[in-house]
């Protein structure tokens, strides 16, 4: 498999500012294969220790976090660890909070050590220690893109396509790359979905690791968050998926349990990274978090096959569909775009609302490209009225267009200052944050 992190993994590991990196993200999203598959191959050795299986390991990080004594002690049972020859990777951190912590000294008193680690739930490992600000890097890990879920299947030059400016592409081949999406809807981004629908060329195959993976993450949740009522956290994550694209209330999310606890039950969720937090901002001017309201807000799922497991969505029915949009009601779309969105362009995704009262005018999300904003709608047609995209165009004329993702070919209607996209262009209508060679 081809991940579009590769690029900058090796891109940090020739830097002359490296810092040791943190690979961030939700468990099974990669992170473990990249450095084994990618980053570790570029090096003579590699040293890997997994902090959740070698707990023994734990007290080298106990009180003394001097890194020449805890390599002198990883030596004993790895081998020499060389400077500029090594690699040394520590994996599933987050068990081990102060090693998390011995990070910045790796930085300050062996900066010529290549030191890489990776974990999941790390926000809550995070909360029990001083975080080395300033002294580490981070990546951040998505679930396979539509672009790598392409590569992935052996399919590179509809993959391609799905990069270039739609209007250099004919509609026969927009038409056949949208075709391609339908299935990607539902066997999702999850490598290990993905490597088992390849290999097997199977659906059911692959919902059945889907179901796997929640029912890890329901583990993970017992395992590290014991103080939250299990019942009230499935709720808020079903409810939460079910919801995708529309505006939240943390007292509808579960009425078995307060808002409050409702609440506290979808931040932990976010800081898990298996729901996302799109609020609505002010599209004035940039940066747009600066108009965030935090109380006015959608979410979105970590990774849209398991959107649709989790909701149980009829897929034998629903493959039936012609129109993408029509597929969940539009949810399954408006969950692909916010997907795309965060691993193309931008770590925190925003929508506008109208702050009038008694109006429910709203535009899906806003992007940024080269210094502008851009409104973007999730339609099901080329027809319809546009009403909150047009009156957010009228009432922003610092946007001067609007984006619409559809299961269409493109087409412009200048007029209306409209650009209509086939939907996988969700990959390119913003500042990309790295490339893909």
């Amino acid at each position: 498999m081809k991940r579009i992190a590769e690029k900058q993994i090796i891109t940090w590991k020739d830097s002359p500012r490296r810092k040791p990196l943190i690979i961030r993200g939700a468990r099974q999203v990669g992170k473990t294969w990249l450095v084994d598959n990618v980053l570790a191959k570029q090096f003579e050795d590699y040293v890997k220790i997994d902090l959740e299986k070698r707990r023994d390991l734990h007290p080298l990080f106990a009180e003394n976090l001097d890194p020449g004594a805890i390599l002198r002690h990883l030596e004993l049972t790895a081998g020499r660890i060389t400077p500029g020859r090594t690699l040394v990777f520590f994996d599933e951190i987050q068990a081990c909070p102060r090693a998390i912590m011995a990070l910045r000294y790796f930085y300050e008193e062996m900066p010529e050590l290549h030191v890489v680690a990776a974990g999941s739930l790390l926000e809550f490992a995070f909360g029990e220690i001083s975080v080395p600000v300033g002294r580490v890097q981070y990546l951040y890990m998505h679930p396979m893109t539509f672009y790598e879920y392409l590569l992935a299947l052996g399919k590179e030059t509809v993959a391609e396509y799905t990069l270039q400016a739609p209007e250099t592409v004919a509609e026969s081949i927009q038409q056949a790359v949208l075709t391609e999406l339908r299935q990607y809807f539902f066997i999702g981004g999850m490598p290990e979905c993905v490597k088992t629908f390849r290999n097997s060329g199977s659906m059911l195959a692959s919902f059945q690791v889907q179901s796997e993976i929640l029912d890890s993450y329901r583990d993970d949740f017992a395992k590290y968050l014991p103080r939250i009522d299990p019942l009230c956290l499935d709720a808020v994550f079903l409810n939460a998926a079910k919801s995708v694209g529309e505006q939240l209330k943390y007292t509808r999310l579960n009425a078995g349990h307060s808002g409050q606890m409702n609440r506290r039950a979808f931040d932990l969720l976010v800081k898990a990274k298996l729901l996302h937090k799109i609020p609505s901002c002010d599209p004035s001017g940039l940066p747009l978090g600066a108009t965030a309201n935090p109380k006015k807000f959608k979410a979105s799922m970590l990774d849209i096959g398991l959107m649709q497991r989790l909701c149980q969505v009829p897929a034998k029915t629903e493959l039936l569909q012609e129109d993408l949009l029509a597929l969940y009601r539009g949810k399954l779309a408006e969950q692909f775009v916010a997907q795309e969105l965060l691993a193309w362009h931008s770590s925190e995704l925003f929508y506008w609302a109208r702050a009038a009262r008694s109006s429910n005018a709203e535009v899906d999300f806003l992007v940024v490209r080269q210094g502008t904003i851009y409104p973007v709608e999730v339609k099901s047609g080329a027809g319809g009225s546009m009403k909150s995209l047009h009156l957010m165009l009228e009432k922003y004329p610092n946007c001067p267009q609007g984006l619409v993702l559809y299961s269409g070919c493109r087409r412009a209607l200048p007029e209306q200052k409209l650009l209509f996209l086939p939907l996988y262009c969700a990959a390119m209508i913003g500042d990309m944050r790295w490339g893909t060679e």
